[in-house]
């Protein structure tokens, strides 16, 4: 009996400082502040307010590049969609070139009060008009439901030959890439 309550008392101390770090070190950091500048279809400049700029890729998806068919349409939908507005950008990494990655979250077009809900998720609109491929490969740093959403818009452009699904061969920028170098 006495074994028992030793070896239970053991595991919870094990356990809960390990589910407590596990924890930590799944927890999102939220960065807010205006997009003073948009790269391309997935990448964006954020000022907070220490008016420090942050360089934001947007997680989950991959945008075609500035040269490749559509990657000016991709440029100005994430444009139009953020650039000016308060964005909440919801990140835990960076990646080899020191930006944020990271679920960028905007007021919709249609709220005209001043402190509108950031409910329009940036990489998924990108993906829902067919201005971006969803990145499976990193699929596992998205939430499970986030990668269902996103894998679903993404089928639901190619099904409708949205934006550069129009082309029957449309070329990923990860590809594409490839044959720059």
């Amino acid at each position: 009996m006495w074994t028992s309550n030793v070896k239970q008392m053991y595991r919870q101390r094990l356990f809960f400082p390990l589910l407590l770090l596990l924890s930590l070190s799944t927890h999102a950091t939220t960065l807010t502040g205006t997009v003073v500048s948009v790269a391309d279809g997935d990448t964006i400049t954020v000022l907070d307010a220490h008016h420090e700029q942050h360089k934001i890729r947007v997680a989950g998806i991959d945008a075609p590049e500035k040269a490749q068919p559509f990657g000016q349409r991709s440029k100005e939908s994430l444009s139009a969609m953020v650039f000016g507005k308060e964005v909440d950008v919801h990140w835990h990494k960076q990646d080899r070139y020191q930006r944020i990655v990271g679920k960028v979250m905007v007021a919709t077009s249609s709220c005209r009060a001043s402190q509108c809900p950031k409910t329009l998720d940036a990489g998924l609109a990108q993906l829902s008009v067919g201005l971006a491929w969803w990145y499976e490969k990193y699929a596992k740093e998205q939430s499970p439901e986030d990668a269902g959403r996103y894998e679903f818009a993404a089928h639901e452009a190619r099904a409708k030959r949205a934006g550069l699904w129009a082309d029957g061969h449309p070329v990923p920028p990860w590809e594409w890439r490839k044959g720059e170098r």
